[in-house]
């Protein structure tokens, strides 16, 4: 990979990991004032649910971060990289289940029905991102079997010559 990608990736990555810590830190809080008219537990419901998923997100962008570094250090196709690979997929799993409470929360409000309707369907979508990175995860895991027999055959080939 280009070392002009790896940079702007990690720009983007920095950019969003300071965007999320502003919207913990700022936006949580007025999330909760502009809650203000609607019961107490869903208030705290969903500030919660927001928090996590913001964390969930967080999670997946240093898992990325790391990733990179291997990337450039020419080591992701090693079994290091699968720990934060399935870091990455965790991650993705635990914010589908965090938007599916946000339709379980919404769901006994006067929430239009559409809307909780449109909530699951979100989460469906990001358990789908896990299980496309899964599958990402098992192609990686065919890499690093590939490279490992590449390497014992030039080691071979080493001897010969």
């Amino acid at each position: 990979m280009r070392t002009i990608t790896l940079h702007a990736l990690r720009g983007v990555l920095a950019i969003a990991l300071a965007g999320s810590l502003f919207v913990q830190v700022v936006m949580a809080p007025l999330l909760w004032a502009d809650l203000a008219g609607v019961p107490d537990w869903l208030r705290v419901t969903l500030v919660v649910l927001v928090v996590l998923g913001i964390v969930t997100l967080q999670v997946v962008a240093v898992c990325v971060w790391r990733l990179l570094a291997m990337v450039r250090r020419g080591t992701v196709f090693s079994p290091a990289a699968f720990r934060y690979v399935d870091t990455i997929i965790a991650a993705i799993t635990v914010a589908a289940v965090l938007v599916l409470g946000v339709a379980v929360a919404l769901a006994p409000t006067t929430a239009a029905p559409g809307l909780v309707g449109l909530v699951c369907g979100a989460a469906l979508v990001v358990a789908g991102v896990a299980l496309v990175v899964y599958v990402q995860r098992m192609l990686l895991a065919q890499a690093v079997d590939r490279d490992a027999e590449a390497r014992a055959l030039r080691s071979e080939l080493d001897e010969v010559i």
